[in-house]
């Protein structure tokens, strides 16, 4: 005689595969946040990279072209000039400059002297019809202005990242250390 077994059950249920998968994907979302994808370091250090970029393509602009550029700085833009030999003056390639996030700031150091750069606020009180001058020189020679500039967060604690030249080499984008902060 043959005995029938009541047959059990294996495997899980729906339930617990939907359970799995939403606590699966609050895990992969706090990772994916902390990684540092979307915060402000992020975005502060690709601000950094496009305007070590921007200076390397003004770099090979000014040899090919055989002219001159020049970057115009205040505490939280950036404006690229171009040097117009007939009418002896700068000219801005764009018509506004490059803004930063609300939450940076810029600081530039030209041959181991700190800049004191202009706010915006000193621009709207009436400079912004003034002719401007670059700060940073990129000439057709291949050389730049000896410079460090410094990109950072508002915040005390925040990010901080530094680009500079000695005048020969393109700047690179690095970690700025507390202690050669420009003041």
């Amino acid at each position: 005689m043959i005995r029938v077994r009541p047959r059990t059950q294996a495997g899980f249920t729906l339930i617990e595969i939907m359970v799995v998968l939403v606590i699966l994907g609050v895990v992969i979302g706090l990772a994916v946040l902390s990684s540092g994808i979307a915060g402000p370091s992020r975005e502060l250090r690709n601000e950094a990279e496009r305007l070590t970029g921007l200076i390397g393509v003004l770099a090979d602009e000014a040899v090919l072209d055989n002219r001159e550029y020049g970057l115009w700085f205040d505490t939280t833009s950036y404006q690229v000039l171009r040097y117009d030999a007939a009418k002896n003056s700068w000219q801005a390639l764009d018509k506004n400059p490059h803004a930063l996030p609300a939450w940076a700031v810029l600081t530039l150091e030209l041959e181991g002297n700190a800049l004191k750069l202009p706010s915006p606020d000193a621009e709207e009180e009436g400079q912004k019809g003034a002719q401007r001058s670059p700060q940073l020189l990129i000439l057709s020679s291949g050389e730049l202005s000896p410079f460090r500039l410094q990109l950072a967060e508002k915040r005390p604690q925040g990010a901080r990242l530094q680009m500079s030249s000695d005048g020969f080499r393109l700047p690179k984008v690095e970690a700025a250390d507390a202690k050669q902060a420009v003041k």
